[in-house]
């Protein structure tokens, strides 16, 4: 019997008994917190599992399976020209317009790829924070100035976040760009182009389907037009995807195009986009593990089944523990967590080191939705937040979450997802307090 070992069972019981014995029920913070945390659950699931992790569970498995580890490291690894490599990383997020979850599983592919650990960063970091239709309402609502310094803070960010991590983990790097020196160039399985028609529509699908409407009274324009015919959208670059499917991977054509009559039926039977999308995935899957003329077919689903595995349950926890101590703030829905709001309101006012620090702290951990930052800084600015802090709040929130934080260190280890969120909020803080001091 190890006395040590018995010791961490028996704290863990005491502490469980506590938590037990001590639940404040009769609290109305408390029970409004619980509330908060399983309102967070349910709107997440509904709006983001699905329509977003599912798709880039998917694409993530084609990173893994079709992309070679020779084109990854062509353009992120030690063969690639700096700059061309954190170019291509810090404007993904154009392309991608994806939240500070669903850029995860892209960013995991790419870094088992053999990614340079400062392209990978910059990837991670600008995914969800230079989302086109962002800065646009960040700009209409929040004023030009703000929208022009969160892209301008978000391609800086993503950078100097990935050379500095670069720098202080070179010796790593350094081995890391020794081996790949040596490694062999790998000729192609299919035509590059074939690959990437492949991996856009994928990334189509998942922009059009998650598109959000431009803003609230908002009925003319371009990216209204966008919104409003999405599903329409999305459906053609499905039909794209079915062409992929059979001429591209070579999936029997019978079995595709059952696939496509099971989700055609769904989505002519249900009201829900969520169905169509489930049945299609699930058609999909099916295809893929059934097909035995090329194996990499079975393994690009495998793939997105190992990202989800890895994932999910961390993505479960922090959503969990974000509702519970932050709340939950969607649409119409502001209900407070165990931290109260008024504490929150009453720490970003002014343009101060706290307010700005503690801007940047609270974006970290909270969970932003891709658009919703904006609003809810409405919010607090109306409230008394300072522009600084509001700077800094965007710069931090929607690129880092506490689900988020878990995920990357489950990637990369504690000590570097450590320096990453530090490096984050030491940016966002002085970002925001210099821009406090001219607006």
């Amino acid at each position: 019997m190890e006395i040590k070992n018995e010791f961490k069972i028996l704290a863990w019981i005491i502490a469980i008994f506590l938590f037990a014995f001590f639940l404040p029920l009769d609290s109305a913070r408390f029970q409004e917190a619980v509330t908060a945390t399983l309102d967070l659950s349910k709107w997440y699931a509904r709006e983001h599992v699905i329509l977003c992790l599912l798709p880039a569970f998917f694409i993530a498995g084609v990173i893994a399976v079709f992309v070679s580890q020779g084109a990854v490291m062509k353009y992120f690894g030690a063969k690639a020209k700096k700059w061309l490599a954190y170019t291509v990383a810090a404007v993904s997020g154009t392309i991608l317009a994806v939240c500070s979850c669903t850029i995860l599983p892209l960013f995991s592919s790419i870094h088992k790829r053999g990614a340079g650990l400062g392209p990978a960063i910059a990837f991670l970091y600008s995914g969800p924070a230079i989302n086109i239709l962002a800065i646009i309402l960040t700009a209409r609502i929040l004023g030009i100035e703000m929208g022009i310094a969160r892209v301008v803070g978000a391609v800086v960010f993503s950078i100097v976040i990935g050379s500095v991590m670069s720098l202080i983990y070179r010796k790593e790097e350094r081995a890391k760009r020794e081996a790949q020196l040596n490694f062999p160039d790998v000729p192609e399985e299919r035509p590059i182009w074939q690959t990437a028609f492949h991996f856009f529509t994928l990334v189509l699908i998942l922009v059009f389907a998650n598109w959000g409407q431009p803003g609230e009274g908002v009925t003319s324009g371009g990216f209204y037009w966008l919104w409003a015919n999405k599903w329409t959208i999305t459906s053609f670059f499905a039909l794209l995807l079915v062409f992929s499917l059979i001429y591209i991977l070579k999936l029997k054509w019978q079995h595709v195009l059952l696939g496509v009559a099971a989700t055609a039926a769904a989505a002519f039977l249900s009201t829900s986009p969520l169905v169509p999308m489930v049945v299609g995935i699930a058609a999909l899957s099916m295809v893929t593990l059934v097909d035995k003329q090329n194996p990499e077919n079975r393994e690009w689903t495998l793939s997105a089944w190992d990202f989800t595995k890895q994932i999910m349950p961390l993505l479960a926890i922090g959503v969990v523990a974000a509702g519970f101590l932050l709340g939950s703030t969607h649409d119409d829905t502001a209900l407070a967590g165990i931290i109260p709001n008024e504490w929150v309101a009453s720490l970003v006012g002014g343009n101060s080191w706290t307010s700005n620090l503690f801007a940047s702290v609270l974006g970290a951990f909270m969970y932003f939705a891709t658009l919703t930052e904006v609003p809810i800084l409405q919010g607090l600015l109306a409230a008394g937040m300072g522009k600084g802090p509001a700077l800094a709040l965007l710069l931090a929130g929607p690129s880092l979450s506490l689900p988020n934080m878990l995920v990357i260190r489950g990637v990369i280890g504690t000590q570097k997802t450590l320096v990453y969120v530090g490096l984050v909020v030491v940016m966002a803080t002085l970002s925001g307090l210099l821009f406090g001091t001219f607006y």
